[in-house]
């Protein structure tokens, strides 16, 4: 059992429909058939929405989300059409919008991965590959590979894992034009994204992006390249052969697998509230990464 502790109710807005209310992210429809998701600060880990939630957190995600989408426009059209906050909205929602056009979205989380960490790295211990891409042998926690490679993943429910899934089984769901401009875009916007993070000492070591199409044409959407759907670590530090320092929740992971937090990620139970110096320390974490990726200070 797993998913939300409490799962909150949505806000009602006039004029809005409420969708949808996901790990993070509330969803809305607008009178115009648009998308309007808002960034909650919620926070999850092991498959569970913590009861506990981080400040700011939306906030960074949908900044950080604006940001790359630009970055990434020369090569990719997104979903974004407006940030504007829909009328009779609360305050809270300032800084957490995004009106978005609604595509034909493809059932396919589109993984690029730089280097060898999390599931992969599980994979690659066991049978040399990742997704079924063979690797060459004396690969380590941490490593680069020798070319960036596309592991694409089916999108799980919350409270379920995403299973990684072969390039040929996504040729076969969605056929084999599409599974190729999937990878292939998937792959660019990667490379363009490591290549910008690299040069603000962040390593990028593997990202998921989402895909749909409007008309017949590849939109990028969702969130794109932030702390919740990346994993970023910093490039001074990096060290193949051991688990890498990162700009995520993995002090949040830590601390509920050790011994002060009192609880059994195996069993039924939810998860406890998060002690103050780990929301700060999350908290930190995000706004740094803010930070050295645009080159602003968070405000």
């Amino acid at each position: 059992m797993s998913g939300f502790v409490e799962k909150p109710e949505p806000v009602e807005v006039p004029g809005l429909v409420h969708l949808h209310t996901g790990k993070v992210r509330d969803l809305y429809q607008n009178a115009a058939g648009e998308l309007v998701m808002v960034a909650s600060d919620r926070v999850s880990a092991y498959d569970w929405v913590l009861p506990t939630e981080i400040p700011d957190k939306g906030r960074v995600l949908t900044r950080l989300s604006l940001w790359w989408f630009e970055q990434l426009a020369d090569i990719v059209p997104n979903h974004v059409v407006s940030t504007e906050v829909p009328e009779g909205a609360p305050a809270s929602w300032e800084g957490r919008v995004m009106v978005c056009e609604r595509l034909r979205m493809i059932p396919v989380e589109c993984v690029a991965r730089g280097y060898l960490a999390g599931s992969g790295l599980a994979e690659y211990r066991e049978s040399r590959t990742v997704c079924g891409l063979a690797l060459p042998p004396g690969l380590t926690d941490g490593s680069e590979l020798p070319a960036a490679i596309f592991t694409p993943a089916t999108k799980a429910a919350v409270g379920e894992h995403d299973e990684n899934v072969s390039y040929e089984e996504v040729a076969r769901e969605v056929g084999p034009d599409t599974a190729a401009r999937l990878r292939q875009c998937t792959l660019a916007v990667y490379q363009r994204a490591r290549d910008i993070a690299r040069d603000r000492g962040i390593i990028v070591a593997d990202t998921k992006f989402e895909f749909g199409w409007s008309g017949d044409e590849l939109v990028l959407a969702d969130e794109v390249l932030t702390p919740d759907s990346s994993r970023f670590w910093p490039a001074e530090s990096w060290e193949p052969g051991a688990p890498q320092r990162s700009f995520d929740k993995q002090n949040i992971r830590d601390w509920l697998t050790g011994p002060d937090a009192g609880w059994d990620r195996n069993s039924e139970q939810p998860p406890p509230a998060l002690p103050p110096g780990v929301v700060e320390r999350t908290r930190q974490t995000y706004t740094e990464a803010y930070r050295r990726l645009t080159g602003l200070d968070w405000t």
